[in-house]
């Protein structure tokens, strides 16, 4: 059986005519999961233990999303950037990074998910990019009407590590659409990628089966540049790996 793969959806705004909150994930989470042979599952958000959620999955993907709420990072001042906020959200994902640390199982963080990862394990965020770091490189690669299959920026990987290991290169190309980014790195995670003004990339967990977050999209790239499907496999196999040791425990 393929190693089932949990993914974190968004929640959305009801309107005056379809009321009530609703569960969005992009299909192209989906599509690359699925394409790296994996099974996609999209975990909705509870209020509560989520053990019954992560006993049915062999690897969790953090999609992304809106912004964490600063005082999750230890910050009082939100800046007037910050939007998103969806307080469930942050609870359930945190709850899940806990969780799924402590099961050995691995974790694919993109974007806000990259963010996530660094917030649960006690690290911090800028909050806006171009006020609180400053940059001249289209982190919001829509204001200048990139598209999003197509890379914005260059991203170098630390040698040896895991971002290097999963892209067999030390040299990325990367989209971008976000204003927030690592800040403070997480006592347990390391920093493995940077974009050329200094914005933290990439994280990895060393003393994990497999942790790693990428701010950038690669299930927006993989099909017009396929080395961005790697990490997605990566994750399916390494879900793989989590999914015998499970079966063998039992």
């Amino acid at each position: 059986m393929k190693p089932i793969i949990g993914i974190t959806p968004s929640m959305v705004p009801g309107t005056e005519d379809r009321p009530g909150r609703r569960i969005s994930l992009a299909a192209d989470y989906v599509q690359a999961v699925a394409a790296a042979g994996g099974t996609p599952i999209v975990l909705a958000p509870v209020d509560g233990p989520v053990d019954r959620l992560l006993d049915v999955i062999d690897g969790l993907l953090l999609s992304g999303g809106g912004d964490i709420r600063p005082d999750r990072f230890g910050d009082r001042d939100v800046h007037p950037t910050v939007d998103g906020i969806d307080d469930l959200r942050d609870t359930f994902e945190l709850a899940l990074v806990d969780g799924a640390m402590r099961r050995g199982l691995p974790i694919l963080g993109i974007c806000r998910g990259c963010q996530v990862l660094n917030v649960a394990l006690g690290g911090t965020l800028i909050q806006d990019i171009p006020d609180q770091h400053g940059t001249t490189i289209a982190h919001r690669q829509s204001d200048q009407k990139i598209p999003a299959s197509e890379p914005s920026h260059p991203v170098t990987a630390e040698p040896g590590s895991l971002l290097d290991t999963v892209y067999g290169t030390t040299e990325l190309q990367v989209n971008s659409f976000h204003h927030q980014s690592v800040r403070d790195i997480a006592p347990r995670l390391q920093v493995v990628g940077r974009a050329p003004d200094g914005i933290i990339e990439a994280v990895w967990c060393p003393d994990a089966a497999w942790v790693l977050g990428l701010q950038w999209h690669p299930e927006l790239m993989f099909q017009a540049h396929p080395e961005h499907l790697r990490p997605f496999q990566a994750l399916v196999a390494a879900a793989s790996v989590a999914r015998r040791a499970t079966a063998a425990a039992d």
